[in-house]
C-alpha cells in the first residue's frame, strides 16, 4: 500500500512536470468561465435538464473551478445518481489512478454513485471517439462488405480505400479526386517503400504508429522507410504525421497525440459531411423519389441515396387521393377542404457512403447479403428508412462524426429508428436525451400539490404545458426494453401523481402493467406502480428530510398515523401553544412546532392559504404535504380496488 502510495505520488509529479512544460496538456483545466459556473451549479442542484443542456452546447465537462472541483466530483460529492451517469456517458474523465479521478470516487456520497464510477473504464469514460475511430481503422484491412472504391498500387501491394475518407483527409487527394472523381486505381512510386505508404495509410485511417517502422523481413532500411514516410507526408499535406511518430517511446504522449489525431479526423469528416452529404440532399416529391438516378461516379463519392419521407400518409395513398377526382379523402380531408388545395408530400434523398453505414449491423447485413441493395446496378440503389428526415439526420450525424444532439421532441421517434438499425449506443443516447430534457427539473423538487389562496385568486392560474407524453414514453421502454426510461417515467408520474391519478389512460397503463406477467399470482406485485410508490416516497421524504421532519416517517417511508393527524386536525393547536398531557403527541408536536411556525408567519404575511388535494385548508405547506401524501396512498388504493388488483 505505502510502495503503491509512493508510485501514484512519483507519477503525479512527472506529470506535473510534463504539463508545466507543455508537452501533455492539462485533463482538467481551469475554467472560470459563467457557463462552466452555470454547469456547475445545475451539477449542485442535480438539474438533469440543465446540465443535458449545456453539455450539448459544448461546454467543457472536464475542466475545473478555483478549487480544484470538476462537475464530476460536484455531482458525485452531492449524491445526484442519474447526473454522475449523464456526465461519464457524454465523457467526464472518471480514471482510476489520476487525482481527479480518485478524488471523485473518494468523495462519493455513497456506494451506489462510487460503484458506478468504478465500473467505468478507461475507453469508457474517457474517450467517446474510440468506437468511431476503431471503425475509421477497420476499413482499411475489411473485406466484407465491399466499400473501397479506389485501389492504390505498390509494387506488388495494393491498398482499398476510399475516396471520401481519403479526400477529406489529405488537401492533396481532395484536389486529385475532384479532378478526377472516376478515378478507381493509381499506381504508386517504386522509388518509395512500401512500408512508408503502410505507416501514412494507417495514419489517414486513424491506425496506432507500429513501434518497429520496418518488418525484419523487408529490404528497406527504417532510414529509407522514414524518408519515405516524410516525401509521402509532404506531398499529401499532413504535416501532424512527424509527431504521431516521434511521441511513441512515451505512452501517454502517444496516446495524447492519437486523441488529437482523432478529434481532427473527426472535424474533417464533419466538413466532409456537412458540405458534400447535407449539402446535397434532395427534396422531391414522393411519388418520383424512385425515379431519382444518380451515377456511381459522383463528385461526393456517394454509393447509395438514402430516403426519408416527411409525417403524413403513406405515398401510395398520396397518389390515390390525388386521382380521386381532386376530392380529399382521410383524416386531413377537413383541412384541405378549408384550404382549397394540398400540399404534396416530400421526400428527402441523402447522399451516403456505404463505408460509413455499416456501422449499422443493419446496413451491414443489407450490403452483404442477396438483398438488392447490394447488387451493382447502373445508378446509386436508393434506400427507404421509416422514420422522419429530421431523425435520418441525427442519425447520419452521428454515423459520419459520432455527434448526437437530439431535441425532446424527436426522441422517442430516434429511440425506435436506432433500436430497427440496431445502433445501441444512439439508442442510449436517445433515452438520456428523453428522461433529461423530458424531466423538467426532476431532482428538484417542484411543489405541484399546494395551492395557494390571495388576494389575486380571481387571476388565471398559468398553467404548466408538459414537456413529454410519458404514456408514450413507458409504452416505448416496454416495447424497445431500455430500463433507464421506465425507471425515468415511474419518477415522472410519482412527482406528478395528483395530475394523472384520476385518468382513465393512466388506469389502463396500470392494468397493462399488471399483464404484463403472463401467470399473474395473488402475490406479485405491479412493477410499475411498485417504482411510482417508491418515487413517491422520496418526493415527500425529501420535503420532510430538508424540513428535519424525516422523523415523521416510519420503516416502510410512509408517515405515521400519529404524525399525520398531528399535522391535520390538532395543526391549530400546536401553533397556538395548546398543551396535552399525552406525552408520545407532545414529543412530536415539539419536534415541529418551530418549522411550521416560520413558513406560517410567511404564509401569513403574505396572505397566503394552502389547501390539500381534496380541498381542505390548512395551517402550512408541511401539513399539506402530510395529508396530500396519506391521499394519494388512497387514491392508489382505491384505483387497485377499482380495477379488483391486489399490488
Amino acid at each position: 500500500m505505502v510502495l503503491r502510495k509512493h508510485e501514484l505520488e512519483a507519477k503525479l509529479k512527472d506529470d506535473i512536470e510534463l504539463v508545466r512544460s507543455g508537452v501533455l496538456r492539462d485533463e482538467n483545466p481551469l475554467d472560470l468561465s459563467s457557463e462552466f459556473n452555470e454547469l456547475l451549479q445545475a451539477c449542485r442542484r442535480g438539474d438533469l435538464k440543465r446540465t443535458q443542456e449545456l453539455v450539448s452546447a459544448g461546454v467543457n465537462i472536464n475542466g475545473k473551478d478555483r478549487f480544484d472541483y470538476t462537475p464530476l466530483i460536484i455531482a458525485s460529492l452531492c449524491g445526484h445518481y442519474e447526473l454522475v451517469e449523464l456526465l461519464i456517458e457524454s465523457g467526464a474523465l472518471a480514471e482510476r489512478d489520476t487525482f481527479q479521478g480518485e478524488r471523485c470516487i473518494y468523495n462519493a456520497l455513497n456506494d451506489k454513485i462510487r460503484n458506478l464510477l468504478l465500473k467505468y473504464d478507461y475507453s469508457k469514460s474517457t474517450d467517446p471517439l474510440q468506437p468511431w475511430a476503431a471503425h475509421i481503422s477497420a476499413l482499411l484491412t475489411r473485406e466484407a462488405p465491399k466499400t473501397s472504391d479506389i485501389t492504390l498500387i505498390a509494387a506488388s501491394t495494393s491498398f482499398e480505400l476510399h475516396k471520401f475518407l481519403l479526400s477529406a483527409r489529405s488537401p492533396y487527394f481532395q484536389k486529385k479526386l475532384a479532378e478526377a472523381p472516376g478515378l478507381e486505381t493509381w499506381k504508386l512510386p517504386q522509388s518509395i517503400p512500401v512500408e512508408s505508404f503502410q505507416i501514412v495509410m494507417r495514419y489517414l485511417y486513424l491506425g496506432d504508429i507500429p513501434r518497429d517502422l520496418v518488418d525484419p523481413r523487408s529490404s528497406a532500411t527504417e532510414e529509407e522507410v522514414l524518408t519515405g514516410v516524410d516525401k509521402i507526408s509532404k506531398q499529401l499535406e499532413i504535416d501532424k504525421l512527424w509527431e504521431a511518430i516521434l511521441s511513441g517511446g512515451d505512452r501517454r504522449l502517444a496516446r495524447q497525440r492519437h486523441q488529437d489525431e482523432v478529434n481532427r479526423a473527426q472535424g474533417q469528416i464533419e466538413g466532409f459531411f456537412q458540405e458534400k452529404v447535407l449539402g446535397h440532399k434532395m427534396v422531391v416529391d414522393t411519388r418520383k423519389a424512385q425515379e431519382v438516378k444518380w451515377p456511381h461516379d459522383n463528385s461526393i463519392f456517394a454509393d447509395c441515396l438514402l430516403r426519408a419521407d416527411e409525417g403524413g400518409e403513406d405515398g401510395e395513398d398520396v397518389d390515390k387521393q390525388e386521382e380521386s377526382n381532386g376530392i380529399p379523402i382521410g383524416p386531413g380531408a377537413e383541412t384541405q377542404r378549408q384550404n382549397g388545395s394540398r400540399k404534396a408530400r416530400k421526400s428527402v434523398l441523402y447522399p451516403a457512403h456505404k463505408a460509413i453505414l455499416i456501422r449499422s449491423p443493419y446496413f451491414e447485413t443489407m450490403f452483404s447479403s442477396v438483398f438488392r441493395e447490394a447488387q451493382t446496378a447502373e445508378h446509386l440503389h436508393v434506400i427507404k428508412i421509416d422514420c422522419l428526415p429530421e431523425v435520418l439526420e441525427i442519425i447520419l450525424t452521428f454515423l459520419y462524426t459520432e455527434k448526437v444532439e437530439c431535441p425532446l421532441e424527436l426522441g422517442l421517434d430516434l429511440l425506435y429508428a436506432s433500436d430497427m438499425l440496431f445502433l445501441d449506443k444512439l439508442k442510449s443516447k436517445a433515452a438520456v436525451a428523453i428522461s433529461t430534457l423530458g424531466s423538467g427539473n426532476n431532482n428538484v423538487l417542484i411543489d405541484r400539490t399546494h395551492a395557494h389562496e390571495d388576494e389575486n385568486e380571481d387571476d388565471e392560474a398559468e398553467v404548466e404545458v408538459e414537456p413529454i407524453n410519458v404514456y408514450d414514453v413507458i409504452h416505448a421502454a416496454w416495447d424497445l426494453k431500455v430500463q433507464r426510461l421506465e425507471e425515468f417515467a415511474a419518477r415522472y408520474l410519482a412527482y406528478r401523481l395528483e395530475d394523472y391519478i384520476d385518468e382513465e389512460e393512466f388506469m389502463e397503463l396500470i392494468q397493462e402493467s399488471a399483464s404484463r406477467l403472463q401467470t399473474r399470482e395473488e402475490t406479485d406485485t405491479i412493477e410499475l406502480l411498485d417504482d411510482i410508490r417508491y418515487y413517491l416516497s422520496e418526493r415527500f421524504r425529501l420535503r420532510f428530510e430538508d424540513a428535519g421532519l424525516d422523523e415523521m416517517m416510519d420503516e416502510n417511508g410512509e408517515i405515521s398515523a400519529t404524525a399525520a393527524e398531528l399535522l391535520n386536525s390538532e395543526a391549530n393547536g400546536i401553533m397556538t401553544g395548546d398543551r396535552t398531557d399525552d406525552g408520545v403527541v407532545e414529543a412530536e408536536k415539539s419536534d415541529v412546532v418551530s418549522a411550521k411556525a416560520e413558513v406560517s408567519e410567511a404564509l401569513t404575511m403574505s396572505g397566503g392559504v394552502v389547501r390539500t388535494l381534496d380541498g381542505e385548508l390548512v395551517e402550512d405547506e408541511f401539513a399539506s404535504d402530510a395529508i396530500n401524501y396519506q391521499i394519494l396512498l388512497q387514491k392508489i388504493d382505491t384505483m387497485l380496488e377499482k380495477l379488483k388488483l391486489d399490488a
